[in-house]
């Protein structure tokens, strides 16, 4: 029996098509909304019904950079003009600025710990990647299957050891204990894919450069390096993701000096209650990086998860 595979028709291609468009709206429909609520005022954030057609306010941005504070009438009716705008927003809410907010600080602690755990997670992904792939690693199904074994364990369930281990050795809300944390925690992930990357490098490019002259980390330097590019980016982003998204961990390991941007979110106050045009605000900023990021990887990323690294 014999199958001919043949073009679908016209009426599946616009089945096909709208079912991708409806799926897209229905995706990005939320991001939207958080995008439209952070330009909305105070008000119009909790309306109810919801407004869809609203006068823009970039109140929620100066509330998510600013600390404000209010004043006696007679002290607030003694201030000069506003200098900013900015400042001018805070004042027709009746208050005065006192000073900037935390939310600068903490969004420089994501960018910090995301892209320092990615990096780091890379470089040492890449080399077990390429030992597993390249040399006889005594028990080597034993060992790989122990590193994804530590993916399968819910985060909250070793947070509590983790932490009394920080606290013992001082990296208990430290750059560089979030750094290293994510980076174990990522680092199965990391073996694990590049490891199928690596493989599809034909080893003969590897033995042929090692016939022209050139070492085993030269080799794998200049050659196997730029072919497993395109994993590398692919699952740097995947990584990054986890990195930048995780909340368990930085809420119960880091309170001040090292506190990402996910846990601070949701703790912004405004004027009786949460101020969610300052939160949405925030969760609008905070996407950015890791949007760029993904947008400038994501031809590498569409070959990785399709083909792979090189075929033979």
């Amino acid at each position: 029996m014999s199958f001919s595979v043949t073009d679908p028709s016209r009426g599946t291609k616009w089945f096909a098509g709208v079912m991708v468009v409806a799926y897209a709206i229905i995706t990005i429909l939320p991001l939207v909304w958080i995008i439209a609520t952070g330009f909305k005022s105070p008000a119009d954030a909790i309306a109810y019904p919801p407004k869809v057609v609203f006068e823009p306010s970039l109140e929620g941005y100066v509330n998510l950079f600013t600390t404000r504070t209010r004043v006696t009438e007679d002290d607030f009716a003694a201030l000069p003009p506003p200098a900013t705008w900015y400042e001018k927003v805070v004042r027709d809410q009746g208050m005065v600025i006192a000073g900037p907010s935390r939310y600068g600080e903490r969004f420089l602690n994501s960018v910090i710990i995301g892209f320092g755990s990615t990096v780091l997670c890379m470089i040492l992904g890449t080399a077990a990647a390429y030992a597993f792939s390249r040399f006889r690693v005594p028990l080597k199904d034993d060992l790989l299957f122990f590193i994804l074994s530590t993916r399968m364990m819910p985060p909250i369930a070793v947070a509590i050891p983790i932490f009394l281990m920080f606290r013992q050795i001082g990296l208990n809300d430290t750059h560089l204990g979030m750094i290293l944390l994510y980076t174990a925690v990522n680092l199965s992930l990391s073996v694990w894919l590049l490891k199928g990357f690596i493989d599809e490098i034909p080893v003969e490019y590897e033995e042929a450069a090692l016939i022209d002259g050139y070492t085993r980390f030269q080799a794998f330097y200049k050659v196997v390096l730029p072919q497993a590019a395109t994993g590398i980016a692919s699952t740097a982003i995947f990584c990054l993701i986890f990195a930048w998204n995780e909340y368990a961990f930085a809420v119960l390991l880091t309170s001040g000096t090292a506190q990402t941007a996910p846990p601070f979110i949701p703790t912004i106050i405004g004027v009786g209650g949460k101020d969610w045009p300052a939160v949405a605000a925030g969760a609008t900023i905070f996407l950015v990086p890791v949007m760029v990021f993904t947008i400038l990887l994501r031809k590498h990323l569409l070959r990785g998860i399709t083909f792979g690294a090189v075929r033979k």
